[in-house]
């Protein structure tokens, strides 16, 4: 690993510090913004740096001048030995998955199921856009907000009346976190033949504004930041519970606080890790319906996901969903599938258009329904999802 300490600038941000926040994040941005890099490894272009709260707005700020996804992972722990550890851990599963990609093996095809062709049929954009119009007129759902969780209990509500009419095992909570006070989501379909085995689907709750970056504070309506991605979620679930319970676990989330670093999908993940719990994929759904690059063209991310399941989505997409993929990359911890990339588990990220032609609005008060909002182009990602629910669960496909 290409890994240099740099422990002079450690001055600069005591590792006791309770003025900055540990954090992982695209090692050329962090330079390019000037922040104090402790660790890196330029290889996968992440570093380890001690971030303040005025340097972590300039780093959201400088990857969406830069047409990227303003992102960074907070840590839990600060250090020398944490930094290497998770970089030299995070450079090995990035290594695995590039070898994995350079095989020799043709990519696996994928059976058309009707059953599967029928419930695609069933999913309505009208769904998407009202849950999307609901969740973006709460004033804001940011995680440091007075009352952080108003939404998260009303959405469990709309859970808890949807899930009535389905037959098999299930268990609705939330999610208490100890990096945040809001909580994350969590819906859990009991698989009936082999439940140890878990497909993860999601994306997060939260929404932030705040003079564009950081802050926080202000109108969060967060309409395609993400109450689509959310919104997608919700409509793939009611077309997936009338189709009995799936061979393995379904797990659906709706993360806290993704957009002040990750908080609640990096706990959940960390503790799925802790419990050598056996994720088979982990899907998210983050911004669906801005077809910035054109209708019916999609992002397939390709840094920090695994080659495994964008095969799958290129198999899927040839099979039930006939839509224009194209690859990009949106640097580390971009949203929240990097939670469960850097402990190891197979993850996908599909995103609205590529990341130079993403919705310019997110983070401000002007996240809203607009002409340019695409709710047929929404429906593609309910669609991935569903697949996910019907064909990856019923299946004993791994990587």
């Amino acid at each position: 690993m290409n890994k240099t300490l740099l422990l002079s600038l450690v001055s600069l941000f005591p590792l006791t510090s309770t003025a900055a926040t540990p954090v992982l994040a695209s090692l050329s941005m962090l330079e390019k913004i000037g922040a104090p890099v402790v660790a890196k490894d330029a290889s996968i272009d992440v570093g380890y740096s001690l971030l303040t709260e005025k340097m972590k707005n300039k780093l959201s700020k400088a990857m969406h001048e830069a047409g990227k996804c303003g992102g960074y992972e907070v840590l839990p722990e600060t250090g020398i030995a944490t930094a290497n550890n998770v970089l030299a851990s995070l450079s090995a599963i990035v290594k695995r998955d590039r070898a994995y990609a350079l095989r020799s093996e043709a990519p696996r095809a994928m059976e058309k199921k009707p059953e599967i062709v029928a419930a695609l049929a069933e999913l309505k954009e009208e769904n998407i856009r009202a849950t999307v119009e609901w969740l973006s007129n709460f004033p804001s759902r940011y995680n440091k907000a007075s009352s952080p969780n108003v939404h998260v209990d009303q959405l469990e509500a709309k859970l808890r009346e949807l899930m009535k009419s389905y037959s098999g095992a299930f268990t609705i909570e939330q999610v208490t976190h100890t990096s945040t006070r809001q909580k994350s989501l969590k819906l859990h379909l009991e698989g009936k033949a082999r439940p140890s085995e878990i497909v993860v689907l999601g994306g997060h709750l939260d929404s932030i504004s705040g003079g564009g970056w950081g802050g926080g504070g202000g109108r969060a309506p967060g309409a395609d930041d993400n109450a689509s991605g959310s919104a997608c979620l919700l409509e793939a679930l009611r077309v997936l519970i009338t189709k009995g319970a799936p061979e393995r676990s379904v797990e659906f989330f709706w993360y806290a606080g993704e957009e002040s670093g990750l908080l609640g999908s990096a706990e959940i993940a960390r503790a799925y890790k802790a419990a050598n719990k056996n994720v088979v994929a982990a899907l998210q759904l983050d911004m669906t319906m801005f077809p910035g690059s054109g209708q019916m063209v999609i992002g397939n991310v390709d840094d920090f996901t695994s080659p495994w399941l964008r095969e799958y989505l290129v198999a899927m997409n040839d099979t039930y969903l006939g839509v224009r993929l194209i690859s990009d990359r949106c640097g580390y911890a971009c949203s929240d599938h990097a939670s469960w990339y850097r402990q190891g588990y197979p993850t996908l990220m599909p995103f609205e258009s590529d990341t130079e032609h993403m919705n310019s609005n997110i983070h401000t008060a002007n996240d809203t329904i607009s002409s340019q909002t695409s709710f047929a182009h929404a429906l593609v990602f309910s669609k991935i999802a569903l697949v996910l629910g019907m064909d990856m669960a019923n299946s004993t496909a791994h990587q």
